[in-house]
């Protein structure tokens, strides 16, 4: 048996991460270990790790550098403060238990190193690569983490050096909101005033789709870099071409419509999973849609409700009143229907009164067009709506609250 750990520490270019494999000397760790040393490579080549020259740690630690040691420079960090912090670490870990006193002598440890070639600090490299590693040892030993664990932090974790985050449907209620528009300086005024917050999702309406092409999704994402955003394609037919297109534009959602074939639908929620975004079937002018939706063996991440805006407009202009009631049907059965996970979307005519009403009714998603972006003021048009839901779910979350509880 062995054990694996991971830990980062620090930040800027002095920055530690280690990868370590914990395992006996007569197992694969023991091979591997052994075949690490016989094994050199330009620029990788594992060494050792010493408290002091002439006193190696127990048990018996190999370094393997991450970065490739171009020159005399490197390398003094890597034989340096990484190797001192390494074993130390270890040795610190026998005397605290984490590693069993017993056992030093029956197990092997390697160690994988990340040291910048930037990094000019060797206080912090050795700072930063002892407790990387001391924790890396105690997560390796303790099972960290466990799957629950991975599994609850999964969609809202980032990495620094990503540089961008990119957002996850886990925690509803979300507002949408639908850029109808045909206007690109009209979408550039809007986004720039929509409130910046993790709640508010920005969808490249079906207007603006047809006049600027998808294309306009990567508008929206240099405007917005870590909003989720929505390509309202409503896709009837060659769905698989338009889900990859939407996506190739970083695109985080797809709109597919409700009145396309089964296997048309079913080809594009297909591809929506390949391409790792959500797909969102929306049943605008679906009769029967719960039928439709049980019809489906690929089901998608979201259905979305709504009634014709052009019906809407209609009645309007005739003077007849739009009626309290929405066509959203019963919102538990389609979410029975969907399965663990998936979300429904309301949308058509939703004003601020109305979003307790639809979110009692099990509704994950408030989608909004002309209230908002018809309005003067944007920003408190959309704050009417964003202060009937919870603040965006880690506000009050520190940085390092993702890790072990104490």
């Amino acid at each position: 048996m062995y054990q694996i750990g991971e830990a980062l520490i620090g930040n800027g270019d002095e920055v530690a991460h280690v990868d370590l494999v914990i395992g006996d000397k007569k197992g694969p760790v023991g091979d591997a270990f052994v075949n690490n040393m016989t094994n050199l490579s330009i620029g990788h080549t594992p060494l050792l790790s010493v408290i002091r020259p002439n006193l190696m740690t127990k048990p018996a630690t190999l370094i393997i550098p991450k970065v490739t040691v171009r020159d005399l420079e490197d390398a003094d960090k890597i034989f340096g403060p990484a190797q001192t912090a390494v074993g130390r670490a270890v040795a610190d870990a026998v005397a605290e238990g984490i590693i069993p006193q017993e056992e030093a002598e029956d197990i092997v440890i390697m160690v994988s190193v990340f040291i910048s070639p930037s990094a000019k600090d060797f206080r912090k490299i050795y700072q930063y690569n002892y407790g990387a590693t001391k924790l890396a040892i105690k997560r390796a030993m303790e099972g960290y983490p466990s799957v629950k664990k991975v599994l609850a932090e999964k969609d809202r974790g980032t990495h620094p050096i990503m540089g961008f985050k990119v957002t996850k449907l886990w925690n509803s209620p979300y507002l949408q909101v639908a850029l109808d528009l045909d206007n690109l300086t009209e979408m550039e005024r809007i986004i720039k005033t929509l409130p910046d917050r993790e709640r508010v999702l920005i969808e490249a309406g079906t207007p603006l789709v047809k006049k600027f092409g998808v294309g306009v999704v990567g508008k929206i994402r240099e405007l917005r870099r870590d909003a989720f955003i929505i390509a309202d394609l409503k896709t009837l037919d060659v769905g698989r071409v338009e889900v990859k297109m939407a996506a190739d534009e970083t695109a985080d959602a797809i709109a597919i419509s409700g009145l396309g074939t089964v296997e048309s639908i079913e080809k594009a929620i297909h591809e929506s999973s390949k391409q790792g975004i959500y797909s969102i079937l929306d049943m605008m002018n679906v009769e029967n849609f719960v039928e439709k939706l049980r019809g489906l063996k690929l089901k998608p991440d979201i259905v979305l409700l709504h009634r014709n805006v052009d019906m809407e407009t209609s009645k309007a202009e005739r003077g007849e009143k739009q009626g309290e009631r929405t066509e959203w049907g019963n919102i538990n059965e389609i979410k029975s229907i969907l399965g663990e996970g998936k979300l429904v979307a309301v949308a058509g005519g939703i004003t601020p009164d109305k979003v307790n009403t639809a979110l009692d009714s099990g509704a994950d998603i408030i989608v909004v067009g002309r209230y908002i972006i018809g309005s003067r003021d944007v920003r408190r048009s959309a704050q009417d709506f964003l202060d009937h839901m919870p603040q965006d779910p880690d506000t009050m979350r520190l940085a390092l609250d993702e890790d072990e509880s104490v």
